[in-house]
């Protein structure tokens, strides 16, 4: 892609709000809250790196938890305004929810914890295999962790006992050429398992504009080299998967989501794209059928559903409205609820989710500081 095709990216994302910090309030929590029921928030900070937990209630309002310190720094990919990570997944719960995982990119290095409801015990700091770790994802025992920085790298680790292990020789380079950290629109955007734990793919942004397979056995060995296939269009960032286990990407440059059918092979066949006419559709979340992709140039939602054949088809190119900078989302496990973090306004939109993919406001907090990402719900 050309020079001024970049320069477009950014200035789309350029026009999210500039704002101080907001320090975040300790008010206790309401008891209509469900102590089992949370949302976990990353704050990158690059003094200190911390894990912020909400308590959800049943009807999706959240209040403040308490803030746990992950012991690691976070960091800024270069060029980034209110998305510091650049990713999708940097923070994740894994091992069946008994677990949290946390990126420290500053410190190339994952902190564990344990998970009791909205309660956090921190258990260990580890490697994260390369420079700048700003995904994670895991399958069964499995974990890999993306380094998204200079050449970027997958690394692979192995739950035991409940300790996070190293896997030997499962450390694969992404061949990219790239700085330390990052620029935000060409390191690696996310690292996922397809729901068979057959593959693990990952996303390069525009230094390559494609997706990269690597094969997984049945004991977790990453094949040697993964298997490429460009994009649709320019700069894919992040995806899910459907029902059917097709992979849902956003592809942030035309603000598109395409669909690609997962071969035996490592290879991706398309199935469609369907753009949103927003700016920077970079990340995306899934529901009731229905896929969420938050524009952080235009601070919306957009929502998606898949017509004949897969083939992704737009619903709504503002199915709601968030803040500027929008950034990363999570929905809760019953799917009845979507948190929409705004990384550029230090503030979650809470929404509920209709069974025809509406999405209604429910809360907004705005005491989020400002250019955090990375977050989960329990």
């Amino acid at each position: 892609m050309k020079k001024n095709s970049i320069l477009r990216a950014a200035a789309a994302l350029s026009l999210v709000m500039g704002v101080g910090l907001v320090t975040v309030s300790a008010a206790g929590a309401s008891s209509r809250h469900e102590e089992r029921h949370a949302l976990f928030v990353e704050t990158d900070s690059v003094s200190a790196n911390s894990v912020i937990s909400y308590l959800r209630a049943s009807d999706g309002t959240i209040s403040y938890g308490r803030t746990y310190l992950t012991f690691g720094l976070g960091a800024v990919a270069s060029g980034a305004t209110a998305d510091p990570l650049a990713s999708q997944s940097g923070l994740a719960l894994v091992n069946g929810g008994q677990e949290l995982i946390a990126t420290n990119p500053g410190s190339n290095s994952i902190s564990v914890f344990s998970v009791d409801g909205a309660r956090l015990n921190f258990q260990e700091q580890l490697p994260s295999g390369g420079t700048f770790p700003n995904s994670v994802a895991s399958y069964g025992d499995l974990v890999a962790v993306l380094n998204a920085g200079g050449a970027g790298s997958v690394a692979e680790f192995r739950w035991d006992d409940h300790r996070l292990v190293p896997l030997s020789a499962q450390t694969r380079s992404l061949g990219l050429t790239n700085t330390t950290p990052p620029f935000y629109l060409q390191g690696a955007g996310q690292v996922g398992y397809t729901p068979d734990g057959a593959h693990l793919i990952v996303t390069t942004k525009h230094s390559t504009d494609s997706f990269e397979v690597f094969s997984v056995s049945g004991w977790g060995a990453l094949g040697a080299t993964p298997v490429t296939t460009a994009a649709n269009s320019p700069v894919p960032f992040a995806f899910n998967f459907d029902n059917a286990g097709n992979l849902v990407a956003v592809e942030a440059l035309d603000s598109n989501v395409s669909i690609y059918r997962v071969n035996a092979d490592g290879t991706l066949t398309s199935l469609g794209s369907a753009g949103d006419g927003a700016q920077a559709l970079c990340w995306i979340s899934s529901s009731k059928g229905f896929f969420f992709g938050d524009n952080a140039g235009s601070g919306t939602v957009s929502s998606f559903t898949e017509g004949v054949g897969s083939a992704p088809v737009l619903v709504d190119a503002t199915a709601a409205t968030a803040h500027a900078g929008t950034t990363d989302s999570a929905v809760s496990p019953d799917g009845n609820f979507l948190y929409v973090e705004s990384g550029g306004s230090g503030t979650i939109d809470v929404f509920g989710v209709g069974i025809t993919g509406s999405l209604t406001p429910v809360e907004t907090l705005f005491n989020l500081p400002v250019a955090s990402e990375g977050i989960v719900a329990s």
